[in-house]
């Protein structure tokens, strides 16, 4: 795979849980360190994507909003 994206996270997919039209996708990105995506059911079964696989998380955001408690 090659992409000009800067940000992209290699992980391992932790879990899958497909529903009728969604599936979302938990990886680690490191140790501890877990993100979550929602793409449709489809892409999902299209990209082979199982338990144990390394997968990419490719963020694409016109905008990105800082917090503080």
């Amino acid at each position: 795979m090659e992409i000009r994206e800067r940000n992209a996270l290699k992980g391992i997919v932790k879990s899958i849980e497909p529903g009728a039209v969604n599936t979302e996708v938990v990886w680690e990105v490191t140790a501890g360190v877990e993100t979550t995506a929602i793409s449709t059911k489809s892409s999902s079964e299209r990209l082979g994507l199982s338990v144990g696989k390394t997968a990419y998380a490719v963020v694409k955001a016109s905008d990105v909003m800082v917090a503080i408690d």
